[in-house]
């Protein structure tokens, strides 16, 4: 394990040295092997019971908080609740290299490397969870209370992480969805925090400010060059787009968010695929928290034809503007929402070919209904009484749904009772 931990921190200390070496997809392959390799091995690490005296009661929130991507704001919506709830807490920012853009410095006066408290939540995915034990070290994980806080994607919990589980004493996630899958593999609690949404705009960050056109109606679109592009199906909305609208409709245009675009010939090849079609709009630059919310609520419509969503939270904070949201009827966005409140999108599930990344081969997710969803696309642009109308009850529901206070309340109820489970079996 020592050797192994060895390997894992040299690669993240040498990686930018590496990578002009050695392909990525390679050094990937050889973290994913030492990870599967001591992940088999995580039964036998003997960590030291909870012991709710030996550190103040409160809780080590451990994440990378800085981060500008999903999972850094994840970490800092957990932060909000934390935060909300009265309970003492300090955050030990972790996170894997390359760890993409961290500009985030919103909790830095939370950041600590003591860990004071006596409850761990661990805001590391299962995928990468080996890792963040191997780096951090047992000591951190002795004596304290473990809760891993994890995302996921599909119905079915991979085997290959179920090991990860002996290092936890429970496990929290922001979706029923994700928690039925988790809840398939063990016997420990787990349990389910939804997000408290938040979407701070800022009017400065108009059409004008973004370089889109005051006079179309604009749909929306934003996915991770770096992430599986599979899964969040961009190739769908573009398929749905040229279905609903012919190259000579200048009332209409696509607005393609692309974030941390790690090959600039994927704008050549969408452009390629759009041959003829004047309103494409591409956007790159890396953007704060407010710009992209901004960006959302400036244009008409949001399109996401996902496979599968652990939560959707650009979803959500579009409903939660005021942007008209199309959407797959498929996974955790379901939770937050329904046909009076977004345009869903009917799917097949279908079974997954080839490995994706994460999603193996013999997995299933949801093949989104392209002509249906190109008929929301013109419902959108044609009524805009429709489109005001689901808006408006997009905005309630999730201000009720999300709330910060319903939040709040399940994790104060749920760190209480710990405590109180503990004092019961002195």
């Amino acid at each position: 394990m020592n050797l192994s931990r060895i390997a894992i921190d040299i690669a993240a200390k040498c990686k930018p040295i590496l990578v002009k070496i050695i392909p990525i997809q390679l050094l990937r392959a050889v973290k994913d092997g030492l990870i599967e390799k001591n992940t088999n091995n995580l039964k036998n690490q003997n960590i030291k019971e909870f012991d709710s005296e030996k550190y103040k009661n409160g809780i080590n929130l451990i994440g990378n908080i800085r981060a500008d991507n999903g999972l850094g704001q994840s970490t800092r919506l957990v932060a909000d609740i934390i935060t909300n709830s009265g309970i003492d807490f300090s955050v030990y920012n972790y996170y894997q290299l390359p760890g993409g853009s961290m500009t985030d410095t919103s909790y830095d006066y939370k950041i600590s490397e003591d860990l004071p408290y006596n409850i761990n939540l661990i805001h590391v995915n299962a995928s990468e969870f080996t890792v963040a034990y191997m780096q951090l070290g047992k000591k951190i994980w002795d004596s304290r209370y473990n809760i891993a806080f994890w995302l996921w994607e599909l119905e079915d919990f991979p085997d290959e992480w179920v090991g990860c589980i002996d290092l936890v004493d429970e496990i929290w996630t922001p979706a029923e969805f994700v928690s039925e899958s988790i809840r398939k593999k063990t016997d420990k609690p787990v349990r389910t925090i939804p997000y408290p949404v938040k979407a701070p705009t800022d009017e400065r960050y108009d059409r004008m400010h973004f370089n889109l056109p005051k006079d179309k109606f604009l749909f929306f679109m934003m996915y991770n060059s770096g992430s599986i592009m599979e899964r969040k199906n961009p190739i769908g909305t573009l398929e749905a787009f040229k279905k609903a609208f012919d190259k000579d409709n200048s009332s209409v245009g696509l607005v393609i968010k692309i974030n941390e675009m790690e090959d600039s010939s994927e704008i050549a090849k969408i452009m390629d695929f759009f041959d003829g079609y004047t309103s494409i709009y591409f956007i790159t630059t890396n953007m704060s928290k407010v710009e992209v919310n901004s960006l959302v609520k400036a244009v008409d419509v949001l399109v996401s034809l996902h496979r599968a969503e652990g939560f959707g939270l650009g979803m959500a904070e579009a409903m939660l503007v005021g942007t008209p949201t199309i959407a797959t009827n498929w996974s955790a966005n379901t939770e937050f929402m329904n046909s009076e409140v977004a345009c869903m999108v009917d799917y097949e599930l279908i079974e997954i070919k080839e490995d994706y990344g994460l999603f193996k081969k013999g997995y299933r997710w949801a093949d989104a209904d392209i002509n249906q969803a190109a008929e929301y696309m013109k419902k959108l642009y044609q009524d805009a009484d429709f489109a005001m109308n689901m808006a408006d009850n997009a905005k309630k529901f999730i201000e009720e749904k999300l709330s910060i206070e319903s939040a709040v309340k399940l994790v104060n109820d749920r760190v209480e009772q710990i405590y109180l489970e503990k004092r019961k079996l002195k």
